[in-house]
């Protein structure tokens, strides 16, 4: 994890601008506060900050590469600033070596430079992993912002009065000064509509870098290609071979990324994913390859542990199967116990706004991860963990309830309709003007007529297609955001061995019927990696990531609501309904009716930090 930001001008001379320079560094300081670097040219600004995992001592950037004056081929060198882990730079050197190529460090960063001066931006098609960066060709007077498959790393840009501005994250645009922070009914619809739509974001004028895009930004203006989509095959292979396949590609992912010059461990649920990735881990760097015990890592909630209430979602606790699975690795183990004071603590709350850029669904689970990532330094700084599975591998109860299955819209939203999903607190008015249902259905349908296919499937493989590439390229995203941005906290470097394009690109061909084997959630899965597991955890069924059990949790949320509707400065009368608010206060533990769930009392919260201590502007 590092941070990356900078400008593209033609009309401005940027070589005097350290002023700014600094700003995009301070904002971006979280995402690498062990060093950082920068480089200022007349028409080119780029700034980094770094946490070292590999090559601590040879891979500072930006990184320049070499000009004819020194060696190389171009007129003007190339400079490259980069985030990310490219798992397969090994073999790349080896390559770049062979046509000719001098490497100075033990970095990948420098093999993706040296991979962009032999083949351009084309170069992407060429990395595995996961990774955001920049690139200044002077020669050629371009920038090229370049992002992986899944957009695991984050990167986003914007056009301005004097060029183009660019940065891991939309608040080092603002505090740059490159754009302000203002939400526009536009903005407001893609937030309340819970449909991460790729290339958009919440902000007026910040767009994103598509997962798989290249944006080219030079005297012509913006250029956007993609350089990888979601390939639909067909499947031939049989049952015993497409199982063999699975085992081997997603061992080869996990044996590349936990390679690693700082201290590494596995976040641990006690669910199937996670164990499927600490067994093989410790089969590559632990106590079962020879060396020391592997470190894993867990959280769960203090209340729950003594008050646990099943549900439709979740069968029991993870503890006791966090706890077997630690005892079938002899790995070193830490459980985070999270409190309801942790979660109504009010810097961890703003902590969680900030760093997500805006109110998310899911703040205690927020909360919960970043605790988690401040506790796992300094006895880990990269960690894997098994995120991706559910949407590949069709493990969410959205891809086994027929009714799920059958709901013509997003299937993480199709239950809460009668509830919004988190904006049961939006004023009535408003909310109806803005007719988010509206938003949400025209954004499914946009999606779905994306879904790759080979027009050969079956009626349930064609809709379990569609549904599974809804979850990878909407529903995943929100995921891989959580991870990175809540990392921060460490900080910490989250890996997703799950989230590989060439196990993604393998099992999205698989039919239905193998994924789903003997009728259960991903049965190819459990098949495949099975023998590596105690039989409690193969024969576990899903459980989603654990919530606050507490009723005191509300309780306390409600209290924190009171505070901020007495709060006549706090900017949200034009956005808060007065009415649901009073309903809620009146009777915290009902609410009017079904309008108004938890994360519509979070919301609420949220939308008060983020205008009144992140400064962000409404027009509406």
């Amino acid at each position: 994890m590092c941070g990356i930001g900078g400008i593209i001008s033609f009309t401005t001379d940027l070589s005097g601008r350290d002023r700014t320079a600094d700003e995009f560094a301070a904002a971006l300081h979280d995402r690498g506060p062990e060093s950082g670097g920068r480089w200022l040219g007349r028409h080119a600004m780029l700034v980094f900050t770094r946490l070292a995992v590999i090559d601590p001592v040879g891979g500072g950037q930006p990184m320049v590469g070499r000009s004819a004056a020194d060696g190389g081929d171009r007129p003007e060198p190339v400079v490259l600033a980069y985030t990310g882990e490219i798992f397969n730079f090994t073999d790349l050197r080896r390559e770049l070596t062979g046509r000719g190529h001098r490497f100075a460090t033990d970095s990948d960063t420098e093999v993706v430079l040296r991979a962009f001066e032999e083949w351009g931006p084309a170069c992407a098609e060429r990395l595995r992993g996961m990774f955001a960066f920049a690139v200044w060709d002077a020669a050629g007077e371009q920038l090229h912002l370049i992002r992986d498959r899944f957009g695991i790393y984050p990167l986003h840009y914007t056009l301005t009065d004097e060029g183009f501005a660019f940065a891991s994250e939309p608040k080092a645009l603002f505090r740059a000064g490159q754009v302000r922070p203002v939400v526009d009914r536009d903005g407001l619809r893609e937030l309340l509509g819970y449909t991460p739509t790729p290339g958009l974001t919440v902000f007026r004028d910040v767009r994103e870098v598509i997962p798989g895009e290249i944006v080219t930004f030079g005297r012509n203006g913006v250029a956007r290609r993609r350089y990888w989509t979601l390939p639909a095959r067909t499947h031939s292979e049989s049952l015993s071979d497409t199982v063999a396949t699975v085992r081997e590609i997603l061992h080869d992912s996990v044996r590349r990324q936990v390679v690693s010059d700082v201290p590494l461990g596995v976040m641990l649920s006690g669910g199937l994913d996670s164990s499927i990735v600490s067994a093989l881990a410790d089969r590559e760097i632990g106590a079962a390859a020879g060396g020391d015990p592997l470190r894993t890592f867990s959280m769960e909630y203090a209340y729950n542990l003594a008050n646990f209430r099943s549900d439709e979602m979740h069968e029991s606790p993870d503890s006791p199967h966090v706890t077997t699975m630690v005892e079938r690795l002899g790995a070193e183990h830490r459980e985070l116990l999270v409190t309801t004071d942790d979660l109504m603590d009010p810097a961890q709350q703003l902590a969680v706004v900030q760093g997500m850029d805006r109110p998310i669904i899911g703040l205690e689970t927020h909360v919960a991860f970043r605790r988690l990532a401040a506790q796992m330094q300094p006895t880990a700084t990269v960690a894997l963990c098994g995120d991706g599975a559910d949407e590949l591998f069709g493990g969410y109860i959205w891809f086994q309830d027929p009714w799920y299955v059958k709901a013509a819209t997003f299937p993480w939203i199709g239950p809460f309709h009668g509830m919004e999903m988190h904006s049961g607190l939006i004023d009535r008015r408003l909310y109806k003007e803005l007719d988010v249902p509206g938003y949400i259905d025209q954004r499914y349908r946009e999606a779905v007529s994306e879904t790759p296919l080979t027009g050969e499937e079956s009626t349930q493989d064609r809709r379990m297609r569609e549904i599974t590439y809804l979850n990878l390229t909407r529903y995943l995203r929100t995921v891989l955001d959580r991870r990175d941005r809540m990392g921060q906290a460490g900080p910490l470097e989250g890996r997703v061995p799950f989230v590989d394009h060439v196990l993604v690109e393998y099992v999205y061909s698989v039919p239905w019927a193998m994924k789903n084997l003997e009728g259960k959630e991903k049965g190819l899965l459990r098949a495949a990696m099975g023998d590596l597991l105690p039989d409690s955890i193969v024969r576990r069924a899903k459980s989603p990531l654990p919530t606050a059990q507490d009723p005191a949790y509300r309780q306390l949320l409600c209290k924190q609501l009171q505070e901020i509707s007495e709060d006549r400065a706090g900017g949200l009368s034009t956005v808060l309904d007065a009415d649901r608010v009073k309903a809620v206060l009146t009777d915290p533990s009902q609410g009017l009716g079904a309008g108004v769930n938890r994360p519509s009392i979070e919301a609420a919260v949220q939308l008060h930090y983020w205008v009144t201590e992140c400064g962000v502007e409404f027009d509406l």
